[in-house]
């Protein structure tokens, strides 16, 4: 039977998620509260304390484990030591404190994966440890070596440590300083001077916060002692010699010491060595003299000794000389080979043996040669002269001499650079000879005198001149060019005339200034018209490029390459549009454009256009005339329909005035007047009485129209109506008229207020009247009228 609890797996399983959970919390719950750094006994200590850091953490946490903590010691930013441990405190001691521990110190711990560093503490130890020097050898020879050790044990670091020497009462010098190596340092030192002396060491240490020296080491005394082996050197018969004579140098060391050695040298150069003592013999010569030198070797010390030799000559070194001094194909030169004698009484003249060589080989053997020059007779010319004293027998040699007879210089030839000369314009000329021996020195002259000078001495160099411009074709022949090669030979000249210059060379003459001109004509044209544009040169070298522009547009019109100097541009149709300046432009093979005066051109209207403009202005008049005409005939026509009007009798004034009202107003508004009165105040005076007439000729006032009007509306009893002033000027035409003819002019304005209306009706009613007694009335009325208008 089970008796465990029913529910004990799920409290297991609860148990362990709260473990779990503990543990993670553990993990992660934690915090490094702070991190402290202590020196003790103090910040500023004396070199050779013990010094103590103490480095202390403080971590905050939730649980009971305990945690490990990595303690880095750091000086200067530089790990020194590293802890690992539980605890929370770490001690570092310096045992002892030296000066290489200054510096500035921080404490860092790490606690798993969080990290925190304490504040910088600052140590200074102060004072250094004495140096202590030690020799291998305190008694040698000058010269000789010996081994100095300086050393501090207790220090820490790389140490610099120098070497002091003081020669009796001098001032100490520096001997060495050697490269730090750690507390210790060995050199070699060299004495090489003869007395006592005291040697001493000190040292220098790199801190971060500077340099620091220690003081000076112990003082040790060294005594050098003098090495006796300086060599004994004798020269027989004697320093001073002539050549031919033997010669002896004896060299040697008188000295107890074993391992000597002894040497002779000249010029750095070993004639001979030896132990302790050497004897060397030898004929001399010329070259011979100088300063010989006895060496002797003991150890690493040296001793020397001088002596000058000074070997005199017999008879000088042979000289070979040519004459003449230039020598050109053709011309024959003689070598000569000359000595001087220094000591006759050893030497003869007639004893001397001459012989002259040519690239080693023997030509002659006499002291002069002669010969023709030729390019086989070139070379290295050398002389020798054999001589016999009364103990030896020598030879000597010249110096080379090089022959080379010179290549006479040719004729110059004159060329232009480029082979193009453009008048007008700077160009250069070329002189050059086909053969002649360098260096050649070419004159070149021109129109107006010198142009330069050039020398030429290297293969393929040219004489090349800068010359002025000329302007003329025939100023190239004016040129003339030098060349020479010798001092004593006349120049060879080329001279422009010549036709090789003429024909190798082309000559571009600029072109002038173009001119343009219009055919037909000068800038007047007619639309439709073709235009030529012309544009013409008076010189240059062709081809010609002709170039047309319009001032009014951009770019160019046309281009035309032409050999002739004249080139066309053609306009078909000239239209208004192609009015404006017109100018062309030329360039030849010269390259430089020359651009002509601006023409401005004017193109008239088309005649067909002035045609039809004359055409429509006459058919313009003639239908004005027409109009004239046709209205002078309507009035004609009007004025014959009023003459037949006028015949009929007028009516009484009673049958006058019973006019109605509308045809007032009709009459005054349509005709008011024709002849500067009113129609109505002249038919109305007209049939008054005689006596009223006269009296109305004599005192009747001046009515315009329109008071007239006003005058008759008041007499019939009608309104007044509106004068129409263009009515007032038909009567003041008709008043100025009135004179000629009176009666014309009263049927006119009678026929004028009848028509139409009037006309038929009182013709009607008027009709049934006599005839004879209207004819009457109207006579009537035309002779008062007109006497009543003259008076006026």
């Amino acid at each position: 039977m089970d008796t465990r609890p029913p529910n004990l797996p799920p409290l297991l399983l609860l148990t362990i998620i709260l473990l779990f959970s503990q543990c993670a919390r553990g993990q992660s719950s934690y915090i490094i509260d702070a991190v402290g750094l202590k020196i003790l006994p103090a910040s500023t200590v004396q070199s050779g304390t013990l010094v103590t850091m103490q480095c202390r953490v403080i971590v905050s946490h939730d649980n009971t484990a305990r945690l490990t903590h990595k303690f880095q010691i750091v000086r200067d930013d530089v790990p020194i030591r590293s802890f690992t441990t539980t605890e929370d405190t770490v001690v570092h001691e310096l045992k002892p404190a030296r000066a290489a521990d200054s510096g500035s110190y921080e404490c860092r711990v790490t606690v798993k994966d969080k990290s925190k560093t304490s504040f910088s503490q600052k140590l200074d130890v102060t004072g250094l440890q004495d140096p202590v020097l030690y020799l291998n050898r305190t008694t040698l020879y000058e010269g000789d070596d010996f081994i100095a050790t300086c050393s501090a044990p207790e220090e820490k670091g790389s140490l610099i440590f120098r070497f002091f020497r003081r020669f009796r009462n001098e001032e100490s010098q520096r001997m060495k300083q050697v490269a730090p190596t750690g507390n210790s340092s060995e050199t070699t030192l060299v004495l090489r001077q003869a007395g006592d002396y005291f040697l001493y060491c000190d040292y220098e240490i790199n801190l971060v916060s500077g340099t620091r020296r220690s003081n000076h080491s112990n003082e040790v005394q060294v005594i050098v002692r003098e090495l006796h082996i300086s060599p004994v050197m004798n020269v027989l018969p004697s320093s001073r010699v002539f050549e031919g004579d033997v010669i002896e140098v004896v060299c040697k060391v008188v000295t107890s010491l074993k391992n000597i050695q002894v040497f002779l040298t000249k010029d750095k150069r070993i004639l001979k060595q030896a132990p302790v003592s050497l004897s060397h013999r030898f004929t001399a010569q010329e070259g011979d003299s100088g300063e010989l030198v006895c060496k002797a070797e003991w150890g690493n010390v040296q001793k020397e000794t001088y002596k000058t030799l000074t070997v005199k000559e017999l008879f000088s070194k042979p000289w070979l000389t040519v004459d003449p001094g230039d020598i050109f194909v053709g011309d024959r030169f003689k070598l000569t080979c000359s000595v001087s004698v220094y000591v006759p009484e050893r030497i003869n003249n007639q004893t001397l043996q001459f012989a002259i060589y040519k690239n080693n080989m023997k030509m002659t053997s006499s002291e002069t040669y002669i010969t023709q020059a030729h390019p086989s007779t070139n070379g290295n010319y050398t002389c020798k002269t054999m001589a016999s004293s009364v103990s030896h027998s020598f030879v000597k040699e010249s110096p080379t001499l090089v022959v080379k007879a010179k290549v006479p210089v040719s004729k110059p030839v004159m060329s232009v650079v480029g082979g193009t000369l453009i008048l007008g314009r700077h160009f250069q000329l070329i002189c050059q000879s086909d053969q002649g021996t360098l260096p050649i020195t070419y004159l070149l002259y021109g129109p107006r005198g010198l142009v330069g000078h050039r020398v030429v001495g290297k293969p393929g160099d040219q004489a090349v001149f800068n010359c002025s411009s000329i302007f003329k074709s025939s100023d190239l022949s004016k040129f003339m060019c030098q060349a020479k090669n010798s001092q004593h030979r006349p120049p060879m000249v080329g001279s422009g005339m010549e036709a090789q210059l003429l024909r190798s060379t082309k000559i571009i003459e600029p072109v002038s200034k173009p001119m343009l001109t219009i055919e037909p004509s000068m800038g007047d044209v007619s639309e439709g018209q073709d235009l030529t544009l012309s544009c013409s040169v008076q010189s240059g070298t062709p081809p010609f490029n002709f170039t047309w522009y319009r001032a009014e547009s951009e770019g160019a019109l046309a281009t035309q390459t032409s050999k002739m100097q004249k080139g066309y541009y053609h306009v078909r149709s000239v239209k208004g549009e192609h009015k404006g300046g017109y100018y062309c432009v030329s360039t030849n093979p010269a390259n430089e454009s020359k651009q002509s005066q601006t023409i401005m051109i004017t193109v008239k209207m088309a005649g067909w256009k002035k045609g039809l403009i004359a055409f429509f202005c006459i058919l313009l008049i003639l239908v004005l005339i027409l109009v004239v005409v046709f209205k002078t005939c309507l009035r004609q026509f009007k004025r014959k329909r009023t003459g037949e009007l006028s015949v009929k009798s007028a009516s009484t004034k009673v049958e006058r005035l019973s006019l109605t009202q509308a045809e007032v107003i009709e009459a005054a508004n349509v005709t008011p007047g024709m002849m500067g009165k009113s129609v109505w105040s002249e038919h109305v005076s007209g049939s008054e009485s005689d006596d009223q007439k006269s009296e109305t000729a004599t005192t009747e006032p001046h009515y315009t129209g329109e008071d007239q009007h006003r005058q008759i509306q008041t007499e019939v009893n009608l309104p007044l109506a509106p004068v129409n002033t263009e009515t007032d000027a038909v009567n003041s035409e008709v008043r100025n008229s009135k004179h000629g003819d009176p009666e014309q002019t009263q049927t006119v304005e009678y026929a004028e207020l009848n028509h139409d209306t009037d006309h038929q009706g009182d013709h009607g009613e008027h009709g049934e009247q006599g005839g004879d007694s209207v004819q009457h009335d109207h006579l009537d009325e035309t002779g008062d009228n007109n006497t009543a208008d003259h008076g006026e």
